[in-house]
């Protein structure tokens, strides 16, 4: 079996920024534990799968220890592969995922944009024991919660120089947003999730899906402009819309390859 992978840097427009994501297109599923292996091989946040149905698309996500169920920079960067290198050109890409349809179009200057859920986080009363130093932060403004924990911080500074502790993290079993109002954009965060072999992925949209709804509601706008403050970095045009959010972002082509199984 020969497998044709792309990798692509998401939410960038340089390469060796963004978050990079293997892209894998089948003509029909492989085995699951094949995906699982393949994703432990290339050791990236993600390696994404697509397989044509119909007009439209199913799509998975696995990291290198487990599937996941919403995955914004790979959803990306498969939309970016059938844009730019397969030839793809339907006014909008539909991906049928584990977190219901998801629907991409492409804009003139090249911005890819998503049609995601909106999860909107809710106030815990209480926090885990040690957050504040299990996180490196001084202090914690609240602590919310719809999928992964997300927690606010006073300053972007804050985000930018926390230093959590990974392995008490995993302990918790948590995937954890930490989160700011920015300064030259609305919103700033970093994501950890250890528990599923990613200590600090470099840009993710997923937890955009909990950002967005937050933030508009604190802010009081719709449209906004985000940035993930990891080593590589990454920037997200994103929108509030009636139920949904919208996430997007420019992608930057690393290379071709060809698996032999």
């Amino acid at each position: 079996m020969k497998l044709t992978l792309y990798q692509v840097d998401a939410f960038t427009q340089k390469v060796f920024k963004g978050n990079p994501a293997a892209v894998i297109p089948l003509n029909e599923w492989i085995d699951e534990a094949l995906m699982q292996q393949l994703a432990l091989e290339n050791n990236l946040s993600e390696t994404v799968f697509f397989v044509p149905s119909g007009n439209d698309y199913e799509i998975r996500w696995f990291t290198p220890e487990a599937e996941i169920n919403l995955c914004g920079h790979a959803t990306l960067a498969s939309a970016y592969v059938l844009y730019e290198l397969l030839g793809y050109n339907r006014p909008q890409i539909i991906f049928h995922s584990q977190s219901g349809p998801l629907t991409v179009t492409r804009e003139q200057d090249g911005l890819i944009k998503m049609d995601f859920p909106s999860w909107k986080p809710e106030r815990l009363e209480e926090m885990p024991d040690g957050l504040a130093e299990m996180l490196g932060v001084k202090e914690i403004v609240g602590v919310y919660q719809y999928r992964d924990l997300l927690v606010e911080l006073p300053t972007e500074n804050d985000v930018r120089n926390a230093d959590p502790d990974f392995t008490r993290i995993k302990a918790t079993g948590l995937k954890i947003i930490i989160t700011a109002p920015g300064r030259e954009h609305d919103f700033v965060s970093r994501f950890f999730a250890p528990g599923v072999g990613v200590n600090e992925d470099p840009v993710t949209g997923s937890a955009h899906a909990q950002l967005i709804p937050f933030w508009s509601d604190k802010l009081g706008k719709k449209k906004m402009k985000a940035a993930q403050l990891s080593h590589r970095g990454g920037e997200l045009v994103v929108e509030q819309l009636a139920g949904r959010v919208s996430l997007g972002g420019h992608c930057v082509f690393y290379m071709k390859g060809e698996i032999t199984l």
